[in-house]
C-alpha cells in the first residue's frame, strides 16, 4: 500500500492576525483593565497580583525624616521621665512649682509615640507610614497650640519658647509634606 501524501498543513499566524490575537487573549481574560486600572499582562500576574502595585514609591528623604523623628521623641521621652525639673526649665525658663508628675505623664505619651516612629521606620507598607506622618503631624499642630496658648496666659515669652514654637511648625510643615507626597497616587508603568 502506498501512502498518500498529507497535504501540507497551513499554519495561521496568530501573531500577525490582530483580530485572532485579541480573541485569543480576551478568552484568557488578559490584557484588560480590572477595576484599579492595573493591565495584566499574563494569567499568572493575574492569580498572584502585581508586585510594583504594592511597591511604595518614597519621597527623598522620607527615611532619614523618620529616623530623626525616631531619634527626637525617644531623646525627648527619656528626658521628660528621667529629668522632667530641668526640661521644663529649658523651655519656660522658669523653676518648676507644682509636681513634676504631668511632665513624667508627658514622657510616657512622647515615648509611645517614638514607639510608632520605630515602627514606621522598619515597614514597607504605605498606609502605616503615611498614619505615622499623621500622628507626628497632630502631635506638633497640638504641642504648638498648647505652648502658644500657655505662653500667653503666663505672659512670659522667653526666647527658647519662641525658638520651640518655630520648631514645631517646621517639622509640622515637614511631615505633612511627606504625608502628601507619599499620599499621592503615582502613575503606573
Amino acid at each position: 500500500m502506498t501512502s498518500k501524501p498529507h497535504p501540507p498543513l497551513m499554519k495561521k499566524h496568530s501573531q500577525t492576525d490582530l483580530v485572532s490575537r485579541l480573541k485569543t487573549r480576551k478568552i484568557l481574560g488578559v490584557g484588560g483593565e480590572d477595576d484599579d486600572g492595573e493591565v495584566h499582562r499574563s494569567k499568572i500576574s493575574q492569580m498572584l497580583g502585581n508586585e510594583i502595585k504594592f511597591a511604595v514609591r518614597e519621597p527623598v528623604g522620607l527615611r532619614v525624616w523618620l529616623l530623626l523623628s525616631a531619634v527626637a521623641f525617644t531623646v525627648m521621652a527619656i528626658m521628660a521621665l528621667v529629668f522632667p525639673n530641668q526640661l521644663y526649665e529649658v523651655v519656660f525658663e522658669e523653676e518648676l512649682s507644682t509636681t513634676s508628675i504631668s511632665i513624667r505623664l508627658y514622657g510616657g505619651a512622647l515615648l509611645s509615640l517614638a514607639l510608632i516612629m520605630w515602627n514606621g521606620l522598619y515597614t514597607a507598607e504605605k498606609v502605616i507610614i503615611q498614619w505615622t506622618l499623621l500622628s507626628e503631624a497632630c502631635y506638633f499642630a497640638i504641642q504648638f497650640l498648647v505652648t502658644s496658648v500657655t505662653l500667653v496666659e503666663t505672659g512670659a515669652m522667653s526666647s527658647n519658647a519662641v525658638l520651640l514654637l518655630l520648631s514645631r511648625l517646621f517639622f509640622l510643615a515637614v511631615a505633612l509634606a511627606y504625608y502628601y507626597c507619599l499620599g499621592r497616587r503615582s502613575k503606573k508603568i
